[in-house]
């Protein structure tokens, strides 16, 4: 190894403190946190206590087995009591976790990461290479549904030096470090389920998960072997799976739970004037989706999907949706912070005339088409597709929107259905998003699509240092999205979740990747 990498941020500093301000001169006044304030001296962190919190999200069909975590509720419970190599500090760097260090050859080909020594599991079992080996190729094979697997293709060989691993790629990856960041990765200990034990729950994460009762709650109780005595201050933590936004935000006010997500964006202004409750409202990389499966008819005419997307006013889903917390999207899954955000790329915006031409081109005056939809997508996601079904009617597209229940949605309609609703919390490099969401074969291409040009890109790009070469690279992969893609992605969405006064988040620099502090509030935030 001759050269030491340190990735650089996953966003760009400058457009989010420019955010951060222009959200926090609309919302100040209804007395609505930004999460993007500067960085205080702040006091330790209070130790013990107990907390209850209440997410929109959960499902019977939830599952301990990581390859398959898909939505909120496992992706927290995985960042409260696994443990990962490497993660993403709220700043957006990244930080060493279980690999204390790690260096590259200059063709970032061959990586080492160095272990942090006298790590434990939860059972006290000894943290060692062979564990890391084990626990990616987990994740490997041919038979593998993981999620990450497409992640970890480009991996041709693992091998133990002493107290690091060593792996070799089939090319250069620039970012390769910020692959063990993704929750799908956590270390597991041995075991007969492909080389690793997930169902016994035990991790190396600053909590033990003590209870799971899949789609209804989570327990977990304070790891006191920690390797780090500077995360989890909570002694115990209960999740509840409350799909019903009414019911959390009633459970709030009461003092039943002390946090809440996927807020009635609604009633964010009167709720916010609860002097015991804080509203939180974080931009970042969500984005609310309508995928549509191009292998099936009529998706797998680009004219279709290309007049679908012509037929949505995007601004007023978020203004009537979103509540103005958010922002346009523009048919690809790159946020407006990230590194290599294409503020190039024009506009898609709605107009019946270029619906109807795409129509025609297609050999059409008008479709019928339905929507599958349920606010377990996200919320307010039924009336975004009534809404969705006024406009695209001017523009000769019929919308027969489908209610299906909530429950069993992630496991029945997502990835099934010819066109649904779905919604991504983005990925904090745009290679980690393109490669799970985007990447032909990839198990959550939520639109089965695929392109020739896209994945030549997508290889390119990854082992591509010249910084400018890979700007280039990455802005015509969002072009080729947004005129070729399977999804329409009409907008994103803050983060907006609220705490009630039990709970210290101890700064609002929160994280911007992901929901609730980068689905690290468990470790970070502490009792008030």
């Amino acid at each position: 190894m001759t050269k030491t990498i340190r990735p650089a941020r996953a966003r760009d500093v400058s457009r989010r403190k420019f955010l951060g301000t222009s959200a926090a001169a609309g919302l100040a006044a209804a007395g609505v946190t930004t999460g993007l304030m500067p960085r205080a001296a702040r006091a330790e962190p209070k130790r013990g206590g107990s907390v209850r919190a209440a997410f929109g999200h959960g499902s019977t069909s939830d599952t301990l087995d990581p390859g398959n975590w898909e939505n909120d509720f496992t992706i927290g419970m995985a960042y409260a009591y696994s443990g990962y190599l490497t993660g993403v500090a709220r700043d957006g760097s990244l930080e060493p976790q279980l690999a204390e260090s790690w260096e590259a050859t200059p063709d970032a080909a061959t990586w080492r990461f160095k272990l942090r020594q006298g790590v434990t599991f939860h059972s006290g079992r000894d943290f060692t290479p062979e564990d890391v080996i084990n626990s990616v190729n987990f994740h490997r094979g041919e038979d593998s549904t993981s999620a990450a697997k497409p992640l970890l293709a480009g991996i041709t060989d693992m091998a133990v030096d002493g107290d690091s691993v060593v792996f070799t790629l089939a090319g250069g990856n620039a970012d390769f470090p910020f692959t063990f960041t993704d929750y799908h990765i956590p270390m597991l200990p041995p075991g007969d389920d492909r080389g690793v034990d997930f169902r016994s729950k035990d991790g190396l994460g600053p909590y033990k998960l003590a209870e799971f009762e899949p789609g209804v709650r989570a327990k977990f109780v304070k790891n006191g072997n920690d390797w780090d005595g500077n995360r989890g201050f909570f002694d115990e933590v209960e999740v509840l799976a409350v799909i019903d936004a009414n019911a959390r935000t009633s459970a709030l006010v009461s003092g039943d739970v002390q946090m809440i997500d996927r807020l009635d964006l609604k009633t964010v202004g009167l709720m916010a004037r609860n002097p015991g409750i804080k509203v939180h409202s974080v931009a970042g990389n969500q984005h609310y989706t309508f995928p549509m499966l191009c292998d099936v008819d009529p998706y797998t005419n680009n004219n279709i999907r290309r007049a679908v997307k012509y037929a949505v006013k995007r601004q007023e889903l978020v203004d009537k949706i979103l509540f103005g917390f958010g922002s346009l999207g523009n048919d690809h899954p790159i946020g407006s912070g990230q590194r290599f955000f294409n503020a190039d790329l024009p506009q898609t915006e709605y107009d019946p005339d270029k619906a109807k031409f795409y129509l025609k081109e297609a050999g059409l005056d008008s479709i019928d088409l339905v929507l599958d939809i349920a606010d377990a997508a996200f919320a307010g996601a039924v009336d975004a597709g009534v809404l969705y079904q006024n406009s695209a009617a001017e523009c000769g597209i019929n919308i027969k929107v489908n209610r299906v229940p909530n429950d069993g949605y992630w496991s029945d309609i997502w990835l099934k259905s010819p066109w649904c609703g779905s919604y991504w919390g983005g990925r904090p490099v745009e290679d980690a998003m393109f490669t799970t969401v985007y990447s032909k074969g990839a198990s959550w291409n939520e639109s089965h699509w695929a392109n020739d040009r896209f994945e030549e890109l997508l290889v390119a790009a990854r082992s591509e240092l010249d910084e400018t070469k890979r700007r280039n690279m990455y802005y015509e992969m969002q072009l080729i999205l947004n005129e070729d893609g399977g999804s329409v992605i009409p907008m994103f969405a803050n983060y907006v979740f609220a705490t009630g006064p039990g709970i210290d988040t101890n700064g609002d620099d929160f994280s911007t990747h992901w929901d609730k502090d980068g689905h690290r509030w468990m470790e970070r935030w502490s009792v008030a």
